[in-house]
Formats: C-alpha cells, structure tokens, sequence
C-alpha cells in the first residue's frame, strides 16, 4: 500500500528533518537513531485524504477536522492558519505540503485520468498554485505508474519531462552524488518532488530509499512521504524494514484505523 510506504518514510524521515547530524554515517546509522522519531503533519493530512476518498466526506472539512486533533504535528505557519481558521479558501502556495499528502490518490485510482484529476483537487483546496498543484500530480502518478508495473526508468522519465534539468535546480536528472554537495533544505514542490524521486531511482529497496533521504540535507520527512509511496508499492512491501511494526508502534489509534480502512 502506498499510503503504508508514505507515512513510514514520514517518520523515519521526521527524526533528522530539523536535527540532522553533519557528518550523519547514512549508508550505517539505525534507522531509528533519531530521538524526533514520530509521524508528522505529513502523516496526518495523507490519512484525512484517504478518510475523505473513502467515505465520500468533503474534502476540506475531513482536513480540518482530523487536523485539528493533531496541532502539533509540525504543519507550516500558513497551512496551520488555514486549518485552525475560518477562512479554508487556497492561498496559492507552492510548498511541498501538497505532494506529501497525495499517496492514496495514486493507490486508490485505476483511472490515470481520474487520478491525476483528483490529485489536482486534494492539491488545490490550498496549494493552488501550479507548481503546488504539479508536485501532487506528480507524486500521485508516480505511484501510480508503480501499482501498474511501470519501469523506473518509465518513472524517471516521466518525472523529467516534468522537471526538466534546464528549468529546475533540483531536477531528477542530477544524481545524488551531484546533489549531495549542494543540495540545502527546500519546502517547495519543485525543491523536493524531483530529488525525493531521485532518491527512489538510485535505491535497491525500501531501506536504501530511506537511506538515500538520510543522504541530504533535506526536508526529510516529507521527502519519505512524497516517494515512499513509491518505493513501497514499486518494490512491494517494505523489505528489511519492519514497517508494520513503526506503524503500530507510532500511530494514534484514529489514525491506524483510518490507515487500515
């Protein structure tokens, strides 16, 4: 399930978002050696999405509602507003926060343009703003391509004609190994949508996926949640990590019940 790979890679990846050791050993260090350890917002508006699609609920009143149990789960300062105000209209951002939400849009639709569609629209109650809306096609339609058996180079491809080199900084087509040396902390869809799946291309399984997260100075929990879906559904299953057991072990009881619907 790509919902399971996205809320796995969110809290391995939670634990070095803002604490991440300079000299970290990412190819050695135990994979739960962070104390910051946990699920994040990242976590919490996948599962008010996949409540929604589920139930037929309105999509920004689940958000709300299942949000607000959960205030501090690390949201950024704008989308924090729009979930604990009164006002719920999109205010044209472009932040990663629209692409890590998207797992069970790729998992739940067969239709590839029905997914891409409702990917728009899980993007556009907030993110509005195109490259906003772009990192959660994206990020849906990668899964997707993986449910269906696409190649990673079928995914790579897809996900450079979406970011190509000459336009963006942080484009699929750089390795790791490129990137590494420069690569600085980005909240931005187009900042994180195309390394997080640089980080999927370069990886072996579902643990060296992680680990390639753990290779850059990102924001790592959301880059776990944007591919892991990816990961988890390309490789099926979660390997040598036990992802059931961070999944039990970290989740609220509503959470793992919506996770499980």
């Amino acid at each position: 399930m790509a919902v399971k790979g996205a809320v796995v890679g969110d809290i391995l990846g939670a634990q070095f978002e803002f604490d991440r050791p300079r000299n970290l050993d990412w190819k050695n260090v135990p994979l739960t050696e962070g104390a910051a350890i946990g699920f994040t917002d990242d976590t919490v508006m996948t599962l008010a999405i996949k409540k929604a699609l589920k139930t037929g609920a309105d999509l920004v009143e689940t958000m709300v509602d299942i949000g607000r149990k959960y205030p501090h789960s690390g949201y950024g300062g704008r989308f924090y507003g729009w979930i604990n105000g009164d006002n719920h209209e999109p205010y044209n951002s472009w932040g990663n926060g629209s692409a890590m939400r998207g797992a069970f849009v790729g998992e739940f639709y067969e239709d590839y343009e029905e997914m891409q569609k409702m990917a728009e629209a899980t993007a556009a109650v907030s993110h509005n703003h195109p490259e906003g809306i772009k990192g959660a096609v994206v990020t849906a339609t990668c899964i997707w391509m993986a449910r269906h058996g696409k190649s990673k180079q079928d995914i790579y491809d897809y996900v450079l004609e979406q970011y190509p080199k000459a336009e963006y900084e942080y484009s699929i087509a750089y390795s790791l190994d490129e990137m590494r040396p420069h690569y600085k902390w980005n909240e931005s869809c187009q900042g994180s949508v195309p390394a997080a799946m640089r980080c999927f291309c370069e990886s072996d399984d579902y643990e060296s996926f992680i680990r390639n997260v753990f290779s850059l100075e990102c924001d790592s929990d959301t880059f776990g949640a944007i591919a892991g879906g990816v990961a988890e559904e390309f490789y099926g299953g979660f390997g040598s990590v036990d992802g059931e057991g961070l999944l039990k072990k970290y989740l609220t009881p509503e959470l793992l019940e919506i996770l499980n619907m």
